[in-house]
């Protein structure tokens, strides 16, 4: 059919346009005319550079696979955001291309830090944020569902491996002929539910008390757990700890892999009940917020009330599940005050190990932490009875030997990762603390954790122009993580 015969970097372009016209009509309504026509020149001009490139390659005949729209995936991390920039710099021409490069690039990769202050920017533009990310968010949960489910990356390795395939043996299937029809079967079935849970979101968080504005641009980030909010205050600047209370569910829905799926069925009810990525969300979120609340409780013991513990209670728990899903909102119950007393290195923790697989969560993801730490616990039985067999099935003794040996492989890399980008940061002139948690937020993509997690340190606007060139390839390497690169530099890609 002729809409299969278009490239994949033509559909990324035109979705890229039909994404400008949302800040162009909001400027429209607001009587700021001189936004709205550089927003719809933008993407008229966005437009025309898609059908040029259909009209150029529309009458090849390549062989798309999914290992080539991999490439294009990362390709465009790369381009894409020049051009989401493009009406960013001509809006706010004091921030220069690079700048508005590197904050598009962190808005598409959800990772959500920004460059400038929150009042400096019109309310449009902060809606243009959202609304990259808002789509990054999407493209994410496709290319997990089209482009690396097949190839076994992303997370789907583990997956692979619990229904009984070897390590690495689902590489095989590299060359897929229908890769194209794949992704738009996808795309047709996950964009009702993206567009309908991120409606109801706006709608709720409208009815609560925030400003429609607000409510839209909250409701984006939340979807697609980038933490990009217009207002200082975040996201319970306006309808405060009811906001936050609406937004829970919704936070959990996006940083599992059946939130983009759910259909509301006794499916979902099983799944609930007996997800591994969910009950391992239930006990770190739970765990490390009663964690903070001690701290807390015993930093002010004499001044504290029950209803003030209960409201750092909450605010504890929100707040882990925000930096354990990667969306980094601090809620405004949120426990301990000053600066120093925030145990941003547990935030840097949480952060790390991040949502769950074909999530807009980044971090390690949980299937992997819950297949090491299962092989943990049967490595910790056997020092009591080393002659005892494990139990559970052979689900689970699949997910203990093979799955704990391909995630521990992913954490090798991740750390080599983390360590790389860390020596690059330092080169550049960050002090350790800034290295470290800057590295942690660009690699998982948790850009609010850095404020959090070294909170003394340079904004990421004043880290000079050589750090923010390195955070921009941690962010996209965090984004597609190592294993898909290291896919793309497999010898077998340079055979005919």
């Amino acid at each position: 059919m002729w809409w299969q015969r278009p490239p994949l970097s033509a559909f990324l372009l035109v979705g890229a346009a039909a994404g400008m016209l949302v800040p162009a009509v909001f400027a429209w309504r607001s009587n700021v005319p001189g936004l709205a026509q550089t927003f719809a020149l933008c993407a008229a001009g966005t437009l025309l550079a898609a059908a040029l490139v259909t009209l150029a390659l529309m009458n090849r005949n390549p062989r798309i696979t999914a290992r080539a729209q991999l490439a294009t995936l990362l390709g465009g991390y790369v381009v894409l955001p020049a051009i989401a920039a493009l009406p960013l710099y001509l809006a706010a021409p004091w921030m220069g291309f690079e700048r508005a490069y590197v904050e598009m690039v962190s808005c598409l990769t959800t990772t959500g830090v920004s460059l400038a202050e929150p009042g400096s920017l019109a309310p449009t533009l902060h809606l243009w944020r959202a609304t990259v990310a808002w789509l990054g968010g999407f493209l994410i949960i496709l290319s997990a569902l089209a482009i690396m489910a097949p190839l076994n990356l992303g997370g789907y390795e583990m997956q692979s491996v619990i229904h009984g395939a070897r390590p690495g043996e689902g590489w095989a299937s590299l060359g897929v002929a229908e890769a194209s029809l794949r992704l738009m079967r996808t795309a047709r079935r996950l964009g009702p539910v993206y567009l309908g849970l991120t409606a109801l979101l706006a709608l709720l968080l409208a009815t609560a008390g925030d400003a429609p504005v607000d409510a839209v641009i909250h409701a984006m980030s939340v979807l697609s757990t980038s933490g990009i909010s217009g207002q200082d205050a975040g996201l319970g600047g306006g309808a405060g700890r009811l906001a936050e209370m609406i937004a829970l569910p919704f936070l959990i829905l996006a940083a599992t892999n059946r939130g983009p799926q759910i259909q509301f069925s006794r499916g979902d009810l099983d799944w609930l009940r007996t997800d591994p990525e969910l009950r391992i969300m239930l006990a770190v979120v739970l765990s490390a917020a009663l964690l903070i609340l001690l701290r807390h409780v015993m930093a002010q013991a004499d001044e504290m009330e029950l209803l003030a513990i209960l409201a750092a209670a909450w605010g504890a728990v929100f707040t882990a599940l925000s930096f354990l899903t990667t969306t980094g909102f601090v809620s405004g119950d949120w426990p301990g005050g000053a600066a120093a007393a925030h145990p941003g290195l547990l935030l840097l923790v949480l952060a790390t190990l991040g949502g769950g697989i074909a999530s807009t969560a980044g971090g390690i993801k949980l299937l992997r932490s819950y297949a090491i730490m299962q092989q943990g616990l049967r490595e910790m039985g056997r020092l009591s009875h080393p002659n005892s067999l494990g139990g559970d099935g052979e689900t689970a003794r699949r997910l203990r030997q093979a799955g704990a040996y391909i995630a521990w492989v992913f954490l090798m890399l991740f750390l080599v990762a983390l360590a790389l980008v860390f020596a690059a940061f330092a080169l550049a002139g960050l002090e350790f603390d800034a290295a470290l948690a800057l590295s942690i937020a660009s690699l998982t993509n948790t850009g609010p954790v850095y404020a959090v997690g070294a909170p003394n340190a340079p904004g990421f606007g004043e880290i000079g122009t050589g750090a923010r060139l390195v955070a921009v390839c941690a962010m996209i390497l965090g984004r597609l993580e190592a294993l898909a690169v290291l896919a793309l530099l497999n010898p077998e890609n340079w055979r005919r």
